[in-house]
This record gives C-alpha cells, sequence and structure tokens, in this order.
C-alpha cells in the first residue's frame, strides 16, 4: 500500500473490478451504475472525494469489497465516511439510514445522484411492474427522508 491516496481513475478502475460479473435488476453490468451515479454527482458540482465514495458507494453493502479493505484502503476519511454512511445495514430501520447519510457531510449527494439514476423511468422500465411499483415506492419514501424533491 503507499502512502499517497488513490486517484479517481485508481478508485474507479478498482469499483469496476470488485463489481465484476455482477449485474443490477435488470440484467445491465453492475458498473453502468456506478458510472452513472458518479456521473451524476459529477453534474451536481460534487468533489473528487464525492466522486471516488460514488464509485464504491455500493461495494460493501453488496460485499464487493470488505469493511476491512475500506479501513486500510489509501482513501481520505472523508471518502470512507461517505462510503459508510450511504452503506445500508442488514436490519437498520430506513429512518436511521437517512440520518446517518444526513449527518455525513457529503453523503447527501452521493445518496441523490444514486436515487436519481435507480429511479429512471427508463431504468425502471426495463423491470417488470410488481419490482418497479415497489421500489419507486421505496425510493420516493427515501427521498422524503433525505429532504430530497422529486428527479
Amino acid at each position: 500500500m503507499t502512502d499517497s491516496p488513490l486517484t479517481l481513475i485508481e478508485v474507479e478502475a478498482l469499483a469496476r473490478d470488485a463489481h465484476e460479473g455482477q449485474t443490477d435488476k435488470a440484467g445491465r453490468p453492475y458498473a453502468e451504475h456506478l458510472a452513472a451515479v458518479a456521473e451524476g454527482v459529477r453534474v451536481r458540482g460534487g468533489t473528487a472525494e464525492q466522486q471516488a465514495a460514488a464509485w464504491l458507494h455500493d461495494a460493501i453493502e453488496d460485499e464487493a469489497l470488505s469493511l476491512t479493505w475500506l479501513d486500510a484502503a489509501a482513501l481520505p476519511q472523508t471518502v470512507k465516511d461517505m462510503v459508510l454512511a450511504v452503506t445500508k445495514r442488514p436490519g437498520e430501520p430506513v429512518e436511521r439510514y437517512a440520518a446517518r447519510i444526513l449527518a455525513t457531510p457529503g453523503a447527501l449527494l452521493i445518496k441523490e445522484a444514486d436515487l436519481a439514476h435507480n429511479a429512471d423511468p427508463v431504468r425502471l422500465s426495463e423491470l417488470d411492474a410488481p419490482t418497479r411499483e415497489r421500489l419507486s415506492v421505496k425510493y420516493t419514501n427515501i427521498r422524503s427522508l433525505l429532504g430530497l424533491t422529486a428527479p
């Protein structure tokens, strides 16, 4: 491990490798979602650290990378904090999850970009109706808890 922090390009490559072979609910390569969230953060004025956290936002939750890896990674603590803030924990009430995001500087923008991509009508249209409806309700609820307006 080097003393210098990973660059954004290195974080992207690492995230793509970690999620290699994973697909989203519509069967698309999972890296497409990561790229869309990172780009969503960028166009919303997010910092390089927020973009790095966006690339890693699902890595721990999806077990593509471990908490041990994140703890030891050559990343600023702010990036690690944002990744942990947007990582859902098993059995965790959504209200606690939302409160953690709101309490962590920079994390809300990552979750906003994540929700925008997840709720994209084109992306949702690829899912069956029951899944589409369930996810739409879920995304509306978390947006409300986070104080975000509709995309």
